[in-house]
Parts: structure tokens; C-alpha cells; sequence
């Protein structure tokens, strides 16, 4: 009798590597296949603390989550990059592996059968291999960055890149006449001054290249049609998005912060394409003059306005905002902590998207056809603002002054530019109805994760 195909799901410990790939989950869990979906203990409590009771629900039987020590004794070390990563790269796979023989060993009649990781964590697949279990990735960025990692070890051999990701000779880099070129701020392992940091991002990438050679699938959150050349440096890319779960009004997002859903409401009472959304992710912070300068920008427009400040946008910190703003936008702004970020976009009364364009909020964006405004923090935000201005042509940059602050003018103007752009709007319209295309059944991503699905029943 054949195995019943059992999945186990490997996140890496941040927010945007979490919420794609529960996506992901939650897709194969409705072919009827188990899965079970491993975070670090931290991040699992993150996870479950957030979730609704209708969510929690919504779990049983579906996705069963678990953890694992990320093997980080001292909570100092957690915020050194590089203690945390010799750590966690050393603990994580025995116990990893002890999870599955554990979980296996409990479970006679679903053993696990894949292991699904996320491909900058590839050296967790040596697990899989030494258990016997099928092997696949997951790359949480775009097509263009993994391209770009799987062609890295070349570019070194070149003499292009030196062993810490430096541009040698050249201010920009391509690795294709059909991809855009990376300037120098815009390569995704990029720090400014930060040579460590940045050798560490970059060690972590090159990751990439020998996991993708090695499995049979590396999954993404894109389809073929919107990415088609980066697509094409890849051998074994499946592309599967865009991801979209609003529909599934109870299927948890992996969010680490309770989502505020009065802001669903809140959007009810305004008219069609009216509201500024303004997101910036689980990681930006702002110093206290660019947060005043947003939040002035935003009064200055005139647009009503949905803003997602988190507890620690501003430097770390608890925001505090310009004198009387609360209270002058009382009627026009509603604030909250952390949203239910597709469902607002996917609501008719958002005209567009303050993103600082992190994958997976420029996938939601682009595939629910929001225009954007530009406003990318660090790695491969810039080169995601570049797709969305120069290449979709569906949003603007917000373009910092000589001081490195992106002034209330600025702000102000460009939101009034985005919105009174009809080209933009219609081009975002485009990416949507391509995006709706590709997952429906019969479209070249729904085709891709059938083709996967029947992989892990073979």
C-alpha cells in the first residue's frame, strides 16, 4: 500500500519568509495532503499568539505547527547576526531531524514523505537526504534575485563579484540582456559601510544555487508570464503565485502580530478608491523626524488614510507623533498596529500602496492591482521598486532629499501624482487580471502546483 504523502515545512525565522510559505501550506493542505510546519520556538509562539480563535480553529486537522530550539542560549546573542546564524546553523539540523524520526515514530500510518525548505536554509535538505525523504525549496524573493544568487558563484569565478559581494570594476552588474541591471545599492545582500553584515547576507544567498541544483523543485511566489526571463536562468524553478488566501476568511497569514480587522470595517465607510494604505513591514524602522515627515505628508495630502505603525516603527520605539496630528486626523486616518494586509488591499475603497516593496507585499499589491508608491528599506526592496516603476509601471518612487529624509512635500505630491495617473491605474489592472489568470484552473502557475501536488503523491 503507497505511502500517504505527508509534507513538513521548514521557515525560516522572520515574517516574510513565515507568511509565503503558510501560504503555500494552506494551498496544499486543501489537495488533502497533511502538513506539518516547523518555526523556531520563538517565532511558533509568535505564530499561535497572534492567531484568532476562529483561526486557531480553522488549524485542526489542516496544519499541525511545531518547534524547534533555534539553539540560541543567550537573548544578546539573538540580536547579533552572526552569533545567531554560527548557532542556528549548527543546532538546527539534529534538531530537526529528531522532529521528523520523532514525529514518524508517532505517526505509522502518515509518515513524512518531503521535506520542503526555504532555500537559503538548503543545508537542512542533507536531513531530508539522509532520511530517504523527498526534497524541494522554497525562494521567498523574486525570480530576478534568485537568478541572480544561482548565477553568483560564476560572477566570482569572473572576477565580477569579489567573495563578499562587491562589484569589481563597475558601478552596476547584469546577468542577462532581458533582466534589469543591479546598481551597486540595489544587490540584495547590499549594507552601506557594513562589509560583514553584508559578506554574511551574501554567504547566506549562496546558499541558493547548490539547493536549487539539488531538488527537484524550488517553488516562488510568481508566475511564469510576469517573470518569465529571470525565470528561464533557473532550471529547476516552479513558479506557483501569486498567493492569494482572502478568500479564506480564517486561514492564518503566520502573522507575528494580531491583525486589526476594524480596519476592515473602517475601509467600509469610505468611497471606491479613495484610501491611502501606508505598510512598511516587519522590519523597517524610521527615525523620529522621517516618521513626522510621514505622517505631515499624510495630513498635508488630504486623503483619507489607513497606516500600520508597529510598536517599534519608530526607531524601536513606541511612535510618537507631531504635535495635534492625532487629533487633526482623528475623523480622516485610522491607525493600527498590524493589518490583515490582503484583505485591505483587496478592498475597493484603497486607492494605493505606501510599500516599502518587500516581496511578498509587491506580489499582493501588483496581483490585487493597487498602484504603489515606493519606498523600499534595505536588500532587494530597490531592485523590487525598480520592477514596479520601470518595468510593470504600476507606482512612483519616493525619493529621498539630500538629507536622506523623504520630505511631507514629496509625500504629498506623489501621492497626488499616483492617484490622478491613469496609465498606472491601468497597468495595475493588467497585473491583476494576469495574476487572477495564472491561478485559475487551467493558468501556467495552477498547472505548476498541480504538476508538485502530484510529485508528493507519487
Amino acid at each position: 500500500m503507497a505511502r500517504k504523502p505527508h509534507i513538513i515545512v521548514v521557515a525560516s525565522p522572520a515574517q516574510g519568509h513565515v507568511t509565503p510559505l503558510l501560504k503555500l501550506s494552506h494551498q496544499i493542505a486543501n489537495q488533502g495532503i497533511k502538513v506539518t510546519f516547523v518555526n523556531t520556538e520563538i517565532i511558533h509562539e509568535k505564530v499561535i499568539a497572534a492567531m484568532s480563535k476562529n483561526e486557531k480553529d480553522q488549524q485542526t486537522g489542516r496544519i499541525e505547527f511545531v518547534s524547534i530550539p533555534d539553539g540560541v542560549e543567550h537573548e544578546d546573542d539573538r540580536n547579533d547576526p552572526f552569533k545567531f546564524s554560527e548557532r542556528f546553523q549548527r543546532s538546527v539540523p539534529g534538531n530537526f531531524k529528531g522532529l521528523i524520526e520523532k514525529i514518524n515514530d508517532s505517526n505509522k500510518d502518515e509518515p513524512i514523505t518531503c521535506v520542503l525548505v526555504a532555500a537559503t536554509m538548503g543545508w537542512l535538505l542533507d536531513v531530508a537526504q539522509s532520511l530517504g525523504l523527498q526534497q524541494a525549496a522554497f525562494w521567498t524573493g523574486s525570480p530576478a534575485g534568485l537568478a541572480f544568487f544561482y548565477q553568483a558563484p560564476k560572477l566570482i569565478e569572473d572576477g565580477v563579484l569579489d567573495s563578499s559581494g562587491n562589484i569589481i570594476d563597475n558601478d552596476q552588474i547584469s546577468i542577462s540582456k532581458e533582466i534589469p541591471p543591479w546598481n551597486i545599492y540595489e544587490l540584495p545582500w547590499y549594507f552601506t559601510g557594513e562589509q560583514r553584515i553584508q559578506k554574511l547576507y551574501f554567504d547566506m544567498g549562496l546558499v541558493v544555487g547548490p539547493t536549487a541544483q539539488r531538488v527537484k523543485w524550488i517553488l516562488c511566489n510568481t508566475s511564469y508570464e510576469l517573470h518569465s526571463p529571470p525565470c528561464d536562468l533557473v532550471p529547476n524553478i516552479l513558479p506557483v503565485g501569486p498567493f492569494l488566501t482572502s478568500s479564506e476568511n480564517s486561514a492564518s497569514s503566520g502573522s507575528f502580530w494580531p491583525e486589526d480587522s476594524s480596519c476592515l470595517s473602517w475601509l467600509d465607510g469610505h468611497e471606491s478608491g479613495s484610501v491611502i494604505y501606508v505598510a512598511f513591514g516587519s522590519i523597517a524602522v524610521f527615525s523620529q523626524p522621517q516618521f513626522d515627515e510621514l505622517a505631515l505628508g499624510l495630513e498635508l495630502s488630504g486623503k483619507p488614510f489607513l497606516w500600520v505603525v508597529r510598536s517599534d516603527l519608530a526607531n524601536g520605539s513606541p511612535a510618537v507623533y507631531p504635535d495635534g496630528f492625532l487629533e487633526r486626523m482623528a475623523n480622516r486616518g485610522k491607525i493600527v498596529e498590524w493589518a490583515p494586509q490582503e484583505k485591505v488591499l483587496n478592498h475597493p475603497s484603497v486607492a494605493c500602496f505606501i510599500s516599502h516593496c518587500g516581496w511578498n507585499s509587491t506580489v499582493e499589491g501588483a496581483s490585487l492591482g493597487v498602484p504603489f508608491l515606493c519606498w523600499p528599506y534595505f536588500t532587494d526592496q530597490f531592485y523590487n521598486q525598480k520592477y514596479i516603476c520601470e518595468i510593470w509601471k504600476v507606482g512612483l518612487r519616493v525619493s529621498p532629499g539630500e538629507n536622506g529624509i523623504r520630505s511631507r512635500t514629496e509625500i504629498s505630491e506623489k501621492i497626488k501624482q499616483v492617484l490622478s495617473d491613469d496609465d498606472i491605474r491601468v497597468n495595475a489592472q493588467k497585473l491583476k487580471d494576469l495574476g487572477k489568470r495564472n491561478i485559475s484552473k487551467g493558468g501556467s502557475s495552477y498547472q505548476n502546483f498541480i504538476k508538485f501536488i502530484d510529485h508528493l503523491r507519487s
